[in-house]
């Protein structure tokens, strides 16, 4: 197969908010999220990206049908969690590009839509002369029952991409986790590159 990759921003976005949002919910019911979603909330989640000029949605297309994203963003611009914890350790979120997400369906995986996602946002983040790259990920017990026998960490994709894990450098997300009515805490600890 012969991915496509595509950075859209703007208008552009806008219109695949309904794509990703189903998108986002399919990938992340997945371990390690176990994330379950509603599309109205991820709609509303994925056009604060669409309607920021200075994010970019990186999309993977087979053929017609997306069926991986990414997104780029000044951290100045992003989520409060995220914010406050570069705040609150003494880094400048005005530094960085925040990465919120990867989401690839099963099918497409280990084919380069991750290397080219990377390449993607960091040329985005580049762009914007922002000197800093840097996403987060969910904390997961290692010996977390609901992990899957063939899982991976992406802990050395990531590191072959340049990145330094930082754990004491963490956020907390409240969501929803499938076959749960309420929302729980999700500690999530991030990695950073100097672009």
């Amino acid at each position: 197969m012969s991915l496509r990759i595509e950075t859209v921003t703007g208008e552009a976005a806008l219109a695949h908010v309904p794509a990703l949002a189903h998108l986002r919910t399919v990938v992340f019911a997945e371990w390690p999220y176990l994330y379950r979603g509603e599309a109205e909330d991820e709609a509303r989640y994925l056009r604060h990206y669409a309607e920021d000029e200075a994010s970019a949605i990186i999309l993977a297309w087979d053929s017609d049908r997306i069926v991986g994203a990414a997104t780029a963003q000044p951290m100045a611009a992003t989520h409060g969690p995220v914010r406050m914890a570069f705040e609150a350790s003494g880094r400048n979120p005005a530094d960085y590009c925040y990465f919120g997400e990867s989401v690839l369906l099963r099918a497409y995986r280990g084919q380069g839509a991750g290397v080219a996602f990377f390449a993607a946002r960091e040329a985005h983040a580049r762009s914007l002369d922002l000197p800093f790259a840097t996403f987060c990920a969910v904390v997961r017990n290692i010996n977390d029952p609901r992990r899957p026998a063939d899982h991976t960490p992406l802990d050395g994709f990531w590191g072959k991409r340049g990145y330094t894990h930082h754990p004491e450098l963490s956020c907390v997300f409240n969501w929803r986790e499938l076959g749960d009515e309420r929302e729980t805490p999700h500690s999530l600890s991030f990695w950073i590159k100097a672009l």
